[in-house]
């Protein structure tokens, strides 16, 4: 899904304050200088007041260049109104000069220290620049001086969002609604967060209260959609996705939504046109294009769609799913050397990529290079198992596993994984690093030290390793993503990779006794190197299995396919995956 966002930006000022009289500089003359009479200061305040108004104007219009010309006219006569600066600051800014625009506003808050409106503009700009600590800064002293400032507290409730802080911004969005509940933009983004959050039912419910406040809220149409799809309730988010479209059949969100909604339901044919309607109005949407290569090899067309797939590639060169597809196809078209080439051309260009690494592996396989695959699928040096001991304040690893899996079952997010996701027969969670964390403090410490460890024991690998890209390129600073798992009776996993990471790995809280060393089935068990079945390997893969245990914590590459064999019993099996991201 395309999740909307609704990006920060400085909003006109919503009710002019009158400026104080200020008399102009004196212009030179022979003699003493005369000042101003009061009657010219009053009259080139009621000018000042007249040009912000037709600036206004024009900002509502979309006139940025009449704005500024208007804005730049009234500080002329009024050098320090701070209505003027304002929207002199705001018109800079739609014309992309952030330099101008953040002058303006600083200019503002020189002459009227405090100004809320100025310093949300501020806040905006420096939101827009990348500068996301100064611009909290300045949305909080904008809420400092006025609390009630709505405009203030959504813009740092998005700030919060776009960088992941989704506990803080969940907190202000509930906050701006708490004072007034019909804020649908708000409770719109509220509904996002809480997508975000894995805590889907609840996002639902605010998504269909947005539209209740405001029937013509196309995103809040679109994004419901998406989470119904995600639930796997595809009549009623097809239902959504064309109440997106009648609000605005323009909606490329929606109409890409829905073409992927018809290509998962069976309906390769009538999603194409979905497609190329996004891609008549964005002929840059490099996803479109993807889905329609894929869409056309669903059909049998599979030299249409090697042709779709190379214009995939020339309109994203960078995208590695249209690199992955592409070489997918070939192997299907029986041409799985072209398929390594093509992949090991994208390695070269994005050493360690994840998903590229992934393909590699089968790729390699395909072509009758055994020994490539498995140098990329060397278990032996790249699974890490590491028996953790007892975090701080447990007495020892049995009464942690027993915290951390009742924390797992006890947690708001938890819900029956969504058919996006790779659980089967099992419940999900939501990220476990934000929130009340609980004994998920001890494992994030377990995390950190086993990969620091594991990050020295693979700098030992040939200098040439495919994996030595992953490493190098991997940040200094660990951004971990955590997550849990609760699976049930004939709960598993199917194979599937976590690219938006260098390393993973999974901890197990809590095994059921039907997960036994003398099982030949290998029941429970996890396994790595086995593709998924979508992909058209024919050659049998390298693959090893290994016995869950509680206490165990187990990293491998991000890009190590691997999947869980069902369990057949009335239990649970418990597990804490995460990713070390790559940014």
């Amino acid at each position: 899904m395309k999740k909307q966002k609704k990006k920060a930006h400085p909003t006109q000022s919503k009710k002019r304050k009158k400026a104080a009289p200020a008399a102009p500089p004196p212009k030179p003359r022979p003699g003493a200088p005369t000042p101003a009479s009061p009657l010219d200061i009053f009259r080139q305040a009621d000018a000042a007041r007249d040009l912000v108004d037709q600036a206004r104007a024009a900002l509502e219009q979309g006139d940025w260049r009449r704005a500024r010309t208007l804005g730049r006219q009234a500080l002329a006569a009024s050098a320090d109104d701070v209505d003027a600066l304002n929207v002199a600051g705001i018109a800079a800014f739609h014309l992309d000069d952030k330099t101008e625009a953040l002058s303006l506003f600083d200019t503002a808050l020189a002459f009227h220290p405090g100004h809320g409106e100025a310093l949300m503009n501020r806040g905006n700009v420096l939101t827009d620049m990348g500068d996301l600590s100064a611009a909290e800064a300045a949305y909080r002293a904008a809420l400092a001086a006025d609390p009630g400032s709505a405009g203030a507290r959504f813009n740092l409730g998005v700030l919060f969002e776009v960088s992941g802080r989704f506990a803080e911004a969940e907190d202000a969005f509930r906050k701006m609604l708490a004072s007034d509940p019909a804020q649908a933009e708000a409770r719109f983004h509220l509904a996002n967060i809480l997508k975000a959050l894995g805590r889907l039912p609840q996002a639902i419910a605010e998504y269909d209260q947005t539209l209740s406040d405001d029937p013509r809220h196309a995103g809040a149409a679109t994004n419901r959609g998406a989470v119904l799809q995600e639930m796997g309730r595809p009549l009623e988010a097809r239902a959504a996705y064309e109440q997106a479209l009648a609000i605005d059949p323009a909606n490329p969100d929606a109409r890409y939504n829905l073409g992927t909604l018809l290509q998962e339901t069976g309906h390769p044919a009538e999603a194409i046109p979905q497609y190329e309607a996004v891609m008549a109005a964005a002929p840059d949407h490099a996803g479109a294009q993807v889905n329609i290569a894929y869409a056309l090899r669903e059909m049998g067309r599979l030299d249409d769609a090697l042709a779709a797939a190379r214009k995939a590639l020339d309109l994203a060169p960078d995208y590695d799913k249209a690199w992955v597809n592409l070489g997918d196809l070939l192997l299907e078209m029986g041409r799985p050397a072209e398929a390594a080439a093509e992949t090991a051309a994208f390695l070269e260009i994005h050493p360690g990529n994840t998903s590229a690494l992934a393909f590699q592996a089968i790729a390699l396989n395909e072509a009758g290079d055994q020994a490539g695959a498995a140098r990329l699928l060397d278990f032996d040096n790249l699974l890490g198992p590491v028996e953790i001991a007892a975090p701080d304040g447990f007495a020892d690893i049995a009464e942690f596993n027993s915290s951390l899996a009742e924390h797992l079952r006890r947690h708001p997010s938890l819900a029956h994984a969504p058919a996006s996701h790779a659980t089967r027969k099992g419940r999900h969670s939501g990220e476990l690093t934000i929130g009340d964390k609980g004994p998920v403090v001890g494992l994030e410490a377990a995390i950190r030290a086993a990969a620091a460890e594991y990050r020295e024991a693979a700098a030992n690998l040939e200098e040439d390793h495919p994996f030595r890209a992953s490493l190098d390129r991997a940040p200094d600073d660990i951004r971990l993503s955590v997550w849990g798992v609760v699976m049930e009776d004939r709960g598993h996993q199917v194979a599937h990779i976590h690219p938006a990471a260098w390393l993973s790995g999974v901890y197990y809280p809590e095994i059921p006794d039907v997960v036994r060393d003398d099982d030949p089935a290998h029941e429970g068990w996890i396994e790595f190197g086995r593709p998924p079945l979508d992909f058209h390997a024919k050659q049998p893969p390298r693959t090893t299995l290994i016995r869950p245990r509680e206490g165990l914590m187990l990293l491998f590459p991000s890009y190590l396919y691997h999947q869980t064999v069902p369990f057949r019993a009335p239990v649970e099996r418990v597990s804490v995956a995460f990713d070390l991201l790559t940014d």
